[in-house]
């Protein structure tokens, strides 16, 4: 199952945005996702712009998809990566790098946010203590405060607007003075319940606190595995509400520096690891984003393609070429458990596990395509 090996791939551009506050370990952990490295320092606000990347997503089915019909390379899934300022109280009103911090976030899908739950004497937390429920607290109220004032701008237009009686004008302000309240009461917009109608009506805000979040606890290298009293915090402040991993980011940095990878294995064993931890960060963020993946294999490259959940065949063909979205003729399926099981391609149709879907069908984490089009 191949691609024309003249067609020009695409990606889906979708952006995972890592905060916190400054000191808090965001850019090490960008350096072992990314394929482009940052400097870190121990100096806050040593930086004032983004960090921009690409995470490869671990998925061991490329491995065991390869193992059954070979290519030249293996090419996994990714997925976008900015490595955002570190946050200072005070950044709605200009702290720190201030706006320059919170314009980089709205363009961000998704937000993975890094809480010191380490001491260090050489690097003093910008709040001279290490609370990572606190440091929540202050960069959510930031995110809050800016959301505020963009729900409040839009709110006189649509005020002005009703008043010349047009009814969507009137139902708009009835959704912004649903988020102003809930902003008002220190709640982010991603926990208040909204209509999809309402979801409409703000969309074109890009709201801060609606993004989807994950905390990541930056652990010191002895608590790799079972966190610490730092990390037990957020974990008994969130109960199961929130994604949560707990990660040493150093120890990571110099698993990441290992050229080999039996080195890197050796090194996961001596430390009680069985994986990196930041594989399950890719992951989560991955998941977190609403993303899955779908594989197109033999030829030149076994490659893992990036799409939504829920996107049709059509639309996955998109994110292989816009042309093999408007040339869509069809698409052979089959389900990797099928493959992996029945080892070969010939076998899986003698099966009749191959299907020929058209425009209406919806991919599947792990289905193997192959596009037929015309254009």
């Amino acid at each position: 199952m191949y691609l024309c090996n003249q067609i020009k791939i695409t990606t889906m551009g979708l952006k995972c945005g890592i905060v916190g506050l400054t000191n808090s370990g965001k850019t090490t952990l960008f350096n072992c996702m990314s394929n482009t490295k940052a400097q870190t320092t121990a100096f806050a606000y040593s930086t004032n712009k983004s960090n921009m990347g690409v995470a490869n997503v671990p998925d061991p089915r490329l491995e065991a998809l390869d193992k059954i019909i070979k290519a030249e390379r293996l090419v996994p899934a990714a997925v976008e990566i900015v490595d955002i300022p570190g946050l200072a109280k005070g950044a709605s009103q200009g702290e720190g790098v201030g706006n320059a911090f919170l314009a980089d976030i709205r363009l961000c899908d998704a937000l993975v946010h890094v809480l010191r739950c380490f001491d260090d004497p050489n690097m003093p937390h910008v709040e001279g203590s290490i609370d990572p429920i606190r440091d929540i607290d202050i960069v959510e109220f930031e995110l809050q405060v800016k959301d505020l004032e963009q729900i409040e701008r839009k709110l006189q237009r649509a005020e002005k607007a009703a008043k010349t009686g047009d009814k969507d004008a009137k139902k708009l302000m009835e959704t912004l003075m649903k988020c102003k309240a809930h902003i008002e009461g220190f709640q982010s917009i991603r926990t208040l319940e909204l209509t999809e109608e309402e979801k409409k009506h703000i969309a074109d805000l890009m709201l801060l606190t609606q993004k989807p979040v994950m905390f990541v606890c930056n652990v010191d290298d002895a608590s790799a595995i079972s966190g610490n009293k730092y990390s037990e915090q957020v974990l008994n402040e969130f109960k199961n509400n929130a994604e949560i991993v707990v990660i040493a980011a150093k120890l990571e940095a110099e698993i990441s520096e290992l050229e080999s990878e039996e080195d890197r294995m050796v090194f996961l064993e001596d430390v009680g690891l069985t994986e990196p931890g930041i594989n399950r960060l890719v992951r989560s963020a991955y998941a977190m984003l609403n993303l899955i993946s779908f594989f197109t294999v033999g030829g030149k490259e076994n490659r893992a393609w990036t799409i939504r959940k829920g996107m049709t065949a059509p639309q996955a063909a998109g994110a292989i070429h816009s042309d093999l979205e408007r040339g869509f003729i069809r698409a052979e399926v089959v389900k990797y458990n099928d493959l992996i099981n029945l080892g070969s391609e010939l076998k899986v149709k003698e099966a009749g596990k191959l299907s020929v879907e058209g425009k209406n069908y919806v991919i599947e984490d792990g289905d193997i395509l192959h596009i037929r089009f015309n254009v």
